[in-house]
């Protein structure tokens, strides 16, 4: 292990002070007047609230660049009518657009903070050079703007950028500071599948949020949310609460991100439909699965395709399974499904067909993968995931996050096996900056379909061993690390996280 001793790395730590890191709740985000310019348009249907579709932000193409420029600032919303609650966005007043980008393009962001504090904006599941990330150590203070750029390397996939700031992720994408990328190429155009965006495409960036008595939105930090993580008892989809949507086609491709601080979701059709799952984190899978329920934990991202050729309505519900100790995750409703699941069940999604009912098969291949092999890989390096007593002793490798310090060097282009053990009684979603990772085994027995394709983003059971095989492809640097940790932001910003440098 080597420390990060250089003269720059202690003025990132000295910055990140200044900017205010300390967690502390909502009172931090100022009140100001909502933006005309909201990329969340919202309807009310008999009573019920339309769902509201980010913006499609393509960007501009400028000398060979696809260019975006977003504006970081406070903003105001009612997570219930006629209360209006302190929030962060993009371009808008709570979330942001959808940015749309091409595998294989340029691209380059001019971001302005426009906060009181300091911000980090971090692009989730891309592999790019390590000054881009958006990690921890990209501060942009307040009032000034930064501007990365770097070649979209994965392929076509939902991916989403979100708030990184040390010890503050957690409170800043809980006001608000997260939003989708879609990035598209030739090999899934070909496949002629749904991707009329708003249309037959449509992303679902699945919340939950708490409310005070007067319904304003809330943010306590006492011990058990710094244990189990930010868990509110209200959804919202797309910053929609009691989301419907009025399908126009027989088919319909949902792109379903897990954005919650902490709380993990079990997403199913009311009364076990099927539905065919395509995607994970980095892409299409190999093929269509049919699967019946799909199990998400904070970060990772799937794709399914929903039929409504029937012309009846469907509704996505959730389960919320307890992944802390097997007690301590709430209880809302703790309803029987009918599938026979128990858990909370979170209304997601209504469906109601209002147009044409032809579908279109699927193709029976989608994407080349092949197996994993880890034969390739020349080294194991092993991360054990541990909260300590009560909580109080979040770590990696028995280690807390610090911002000098770096875990791990990593030699560029080599395969690697990387095992993550947890130590603890509580689930874990481990994410791995700057790779597209294949899921080896769980414990020894092979991963679901959900694991079979790409993934950044894996969950660790309780005394469970995960092996994943990566390797580092391209984007050395000694200095600028990227990050590993767990993404239940209020575990990353408790210290369980760890920084590497490829070399």
């Amino acid at each position: 292990m080597g420390q990060w001793a250089n003269a720059s790395g202690l003025n990132r730590r000295a910055l990140l002070r200044r900017a205010g890191t300390a967690a502390v709740g909502l009172a931090a985000f100022p009140l100001s007047a909502c933006e005309a310019r909201s990329s969340l348009l919202t309807a009310n249907v008999n009573g019920t609230n339309s769902l509201a579709i980010p913006e499609l932000d393509p960007g501009t193409v400028e000398q060979g660049e696809r260019v975006f420029r977003l504006s970081i600032s406070a903003g105001q919303k009612e997570f219930i009518p006629g209360v209006v609650s302190p929030t962060i966005g993009v371009n808008a007043p709570y979330l942001g657009p959808t940015l749309e980008m091409r595998r294989g393009e340029r691209v380059r962001f001019h971001i302005d903070n426009e906060l009181a504090e300091g911000a980090t904006m971090h692009w989730h599941g891309f592999e790019l050079p390590a000054a881009a990330d958006g990690g921890p150590h990209q501060l942009i203070r307040p009032g000034t703007r930064w501007s990365p750029s770097f070649e979209v390397r994965q392929r076509a996939s939902l991916y989403w950028y979100h708030s990184h700031l040390h010890r503050r992720a957690g409170p800043q994408v809980y006001a608000g500071l997260a939003a989708p990328i879609y990035v598209r190429d030739d090999e899934e155009d070909a496949l002629d599948l749904p991707s009329d965006y708003g249309v037959d495409d449509i992303p679902l960036v699945v919340q939950d949020r708490a409310l005070d008595g007067s319904g304003k939105l809330i943010y306590p930090l006492n011990m058990h949310t710094r244990m189990l993580g930010m868990r509110g008892e209200r959804i919202y989809v797309n910053g929609t609460q009691n989301a419907i949507f009025e399908a126009q086609t027989g088919q319909l491709r949902l792109r379903i991100l897990n954005g919650s601080n902490a709380r993990f979701y079990e997403f199913s059709l009311a009364e076990g439909l099927p539905m065919q799952l395509i995607a994970s984190d980095g892409g299409l899978l190999d093929r269509p699965h049919i699967v019946r329920s799909l199990k998400l934990a904070p970060g990772e991202r799937a794709q399914v395709i929903v039929d409504l050729s029937e012309g009846r309505s469907l509704s996505l519900v959730a389960t919320s399974p307890d992944n802390a100790m097997g007690m301590m995750g709430g209880g809302m409703m703790n309803r029987r499904r009918d599938n026979g699941q128990t858990g909370e069940v979170f209304r997601i999604l209504d469906i109601r067909p209002n147009g044409a009912s032809r579908i279109m098969s699927l193709p029976s291949r989608l994407a080349s993968l092949n197996a994993p092999d880890p034969s390739l890989a020349v080294r194991t390096r092993r991360f054990v995931l541990d909260m300590g007593m009560m909580g109080r002793g979040m770590a990696i490798n028995g280690e807390a996050m610090d911002m000098d310090v770096i875990n791990e060097r990593v030699p560029v282009g080599q395969w690697e096996i990387w095992e993550i053990a947890n130590a603890s009684m509580m689930a874990h979603p481990f994410h791995i900056h700057n790779a597209q990772f294949r899921v080896i085994d769980r414990d020894g027995r092979t991963p679901p379909p959900l694991e079979t394709g790409l993934k950044d983003t894996v969950i660790v059971n309780p005394r469970e061993q995960v092996r994943v095989l990566l390797r580092f492809e391209d984007y050395t640097d000694p200095d600028l690390p990227y990050m590993y940790h767990c993404h239940i932001l209020e575990h990353e910003d408790a210290g369980m996280m760890g920084q590497f440098v490829v070399l």
